[in-house]
């Protein structure tokens, strides 16, 4: 090579490429506004073999989640068809949907004060697009088509028998896979079992649920195989929430301008100081990894999502010239404007507080609930009968057991006093666990202890240690009274 000596961006045939060409090969829109495919070169590096091992095992989670319970009861069913829902294998009801409303808020504001501190670290690290995208079909395509550079050669070269067979190749294990994936999602709606037996039964069995299956696996098809990055710059409504709470002391992934500043090519043996020279070499290799296809020496963007990529480029690039790593890194832009060095700030550990707060009211709220619903109820149309100077209302009751153990309760009267409960049957009544016991009663009171012809009473329910599990106010009807 000549006295200039440039860091080489070799293609899969090995061949060196000139940096320049990048310009014009990476991004997402022409300038009339046509989508530009990317080519992503294969990342590798501290951070992405970090990113690999999140995903894989929240990769482990999402396809054993299904088949995993406890204490019988599913770990996470969300089955709004037949009302039945599980979290961490504790069973939740149409009457615990207060508690998902008041979860779902708490989650918002965690969303939002998250972001605020730390940016968009969730697409990057946790985004299920993410994950799928690039530790599943991502990793495929580089495994049928190669890395970047191979992959454009393929992408311009006519349909012969090489472009055939391997898009055919890649576009069928697309679609097994976006299959598996639809399963195992509707696993966590119907169960694993309901799956199973509508695979066996066949499409002519179950045409309703052949036809939500073939829908979402084409959906998930489109996305992965060409919608990609759109979904994040274009249709993730996170993606535009974070643009309006990040401010300048947020954590995301920045290039340090005012070190690479004034870019320039690499000459072997220079003192780019004292020419005046920033560190960036401006070889491209942050462009040409990114997954979004921009260039992260513009400045934040709303299409980063914080996929470290970059990051890991530009420090083997560091590496091999000699230059210190972390040109481009985690930082704040305060951060990178005034060239300090980053620390745990009291702003990012107060939010750090309200965090571990907000995941401890999550955590209460769903152990919180009560053990068991009770509910006494005058059946439609029936009135009291006065027998022996006692004021008689028949109520039908409904229990409904929230937790995993079998319950033997006691129905009392709490308020007023001297309330007498007349059984159908046993005094003390079974209900199973995620069971429903209906039955009826009658309670009585002494004629002159009702002084209104409608007067509230309250009933509490026990168990067989005599601790109080819910109670219930409702109204006890007697004769009408003058009162003077």
């Amino acid at each position: 090579m000549s006295d200039i000596e440039e860091i080489e961006v070799r293609g899969g045939q090995g061949q060196v490429l000139d940096p320049e060409t990048y310009r014009d090969s990476i991004g997402t829109m022409e300038q009339s506004g046509k989508r530009k495919w990317v080519f992503p070169r294969k990342p590798k590096g501290k951070y992405t073999n970090y990113r690999n091992i999140v995903s894989y095992i929240l990769l482990i989670i999402y396809f054993t989640v299904p088949f995993l319970k406890i204490n019988g009861n599913p770990f996470f069913l969300f089955n709004v068809i037949d009302r039945e829902f599980y979290i961490f294998g504790q069973p939740f009801y149409p009457q615990d949907f207060f508690i998902l409303t008041l979860g779902a808020i708490a989650s918002l504001i965690f969303i939002i004060i998250f972001t605020i501190a730390f940016g968009r670290i969730f697409c990057g690290w946790i985004c299920p697009q993410t994950i799928f995208m690039e530790s599943i079909f991502r990793k495929i395509e580089y495994l049928i088509e190669g890395d970047r550079n191979k992959q454009m050669k393929l992408d311009r070269q006519e349909w012969n028998s090489e472009k055939i067979w391997k898009r055919s190749l890649k576009w069928t294990v697309y679609i097994i896979i976006s299959l598996i994936i639809t399963h195992f999602m509707l696993m966590y709606i119907v169960g694993y079992k309901e799956i199973f037996r509508i695979i066996s039964e066949g499409p002519f069995a179950h045409p309703t649920n052949f036809i939500i299956m073939v829908l979402f696996t084409a959906a998930f098809y489109f996305v992965f195989a060409w919608f990609r990055e759109q979904v994040c710059t274009l249709v993730c409504p996170y993606g535009r929430l974070q643009g309006v709470l990040i401010d300048k002391d947020t954590i995301n992934v920045f290039y340090d301008f005012k070190r690479g500043e004034n870019r320039s090519k690499w000459r072997k043996g220079e003192d780019r100081k004292a020419a005046g020279k920033g560190d960036c070499i401006d070889c491209h290799q942050c462009v040409v990894v990114c997954p979004t296809g921009i260039d992260i020496r513009d400045g934040q963007q709303l299409e980063c999502v914080n996929c470290t990529a970059c990051i890991d480029a530009c420090d083997e690039v560091m590496e091999k010239v000699g230059l210190p790593k972390g040109l481009i890194r985690y930082a704040s832009e305060n951060e990178i404007e005034n060239q300090t060095q980053f620390k745990f700030t009291g702003r990012m550990k107060g939010f750090a507080v309200v965090l571990v707060l907000l995941v401890g009211f999550l955590g209460f709220l769903l152990y919180s609930r009560g053990e068991m619903e009770a509910k006494f109820i005058k059946p439609a149309g029936s009135t009291f009968f006065v027998r022996d100077g006692r004021i008689t209302n028949t109520y039908n009751y409904t229990f409904l057991n929230k937790t995993n153990d079998k319950k033997i309760v006691t129905i009392k009267v709490l308020e007023p006093a001297h309330g007498e409960i007349i059984y159908s049957a046993s005094s003390k009544i079974e209900v199973d666990r995620d069971k429903i016991s209906k039955g009826t009663i009658n309670i009585s009171f002494p004629e002159d202890d009702m002084k209104l012809s409608k007067q509230n009473i309250t009933i509490g329910v026990y168990d067989m240690k005599g601790k109080l599990v819910d109670s219930y106010q409702t109204y006890f009807e007697g004769p009408f009274k003058l009162q003077f």
